[in-house]
């Protein structure tokens, strides 16, 4: 679980989180959500230690990273999975060589025990297989998966994830949706995940939390949306939903003829 009291964070002078209280629980997916410009992006870089707010505390069930060592944090990061926007595979390695980066990076084990890791997450995430393939030889879906992959493979206790459905497609998004789901209940995992799609608010949204100007404006869960009577929510969610749907519709079945 990671507990986050009375944080607030300024940039020249302007305050982008206001006296933030969240709660991320444990072996449920926790879903940040906001408009653009509304602090969700600086939460997230604050609860990873990129960013470090001027007031209040970041407690990692329990410890506070606000007030850890240089060696804590590292020793913290450790026991962190990062899921970028982008992926952020290298092109140079191969999909498996990706996995294994972090194992090489934080473990002393051997090659062989790396490769049996890395095989093991990628068979997790359906890409038995793939494993000799670059990045541009793969699909962006797929891209997303190995990245998954690679954000497991250290056994996390907490996963971060960046608008993982940027740039994809509704049914590829829902895929990974349902494998970021069954990761976090399969491994217990503290999962957070960025995000403006609100098909996921609406299909994953097991604690959901609303930011809004720098403040903590909701918190519910996929089921309360639907009979909140926040209407800053409100508008936000379902106009962003139907233009999403307006979007698919046009997709799925063209132009009109009418113009």
């Amino acid at each position: 679980m990671i507990e986050v009291k009375n944080l607030t964070k300024s940039f020249d002078g302007r305050t982008v989180l206001d006296n933030i209280d969240a709660t991320f629980y444990t072996g449920k997916t926790n879903l940040i959500i906001g408009q653009s410009g509304s602090g969700k992006t600086v939460l997230m870089k604050s609860l990873v230690g990129l960013l470090r707010p001027e007031e209040g505390s970041i407690l990692f069930d329990g410890r506070d990273l606000l007030g850890m060592s240089p060696n804590e944090v590292k020793s913290l990061r450790k026991e962190i999975g990062m899921l970028f926007q982008g992926s952020a595979l290298f092109d140079s390695e191969t999909v498996l060589g990706n996995v294994m980066f972090p194992l090489r990076m934080f473990t002393d084990q051997t090659a062989a025990q790396m490769k049996e890791r890395a095989m093991f997450c990628l068979e997790r995430v359906n890409l038995k297989g793939a494993e000799n393939k670059y990045p541009a030889e793969i699909s962006g879906g797929m891209q997303k998966r190995v990245a998954i992959a690679r954000a497991i493979a250290l056994n996390p206790k907490y996963l971060f994830c960046d608008e993982p459905n940027s740039g994809l497609d509704p049914k590829t998004s829902i895929l990974i949706d349902e494998l970021l789901s069954d990761i976090t209940h399969e491994y217990n995992i503290t999962t957070v995940i960025n995000t403006h799609d609100m098909n996921s608010v609406l299909g994953i949204g097991e604690n959901i939390i609303f930011i809004r100007k720098g403040h903590r404006e909701w918190v519910g869960d996929m089921s309360q949306i639907y009979t909140t009577e926040n209407k800053a929510l409100n508008e936000f969610v379902f106009a962003t939903r139907l233009f999403q749907e307006v979007h698919d519709y046009i997709v799925k079945n063209g132009r009109t003829e009418r113009q």
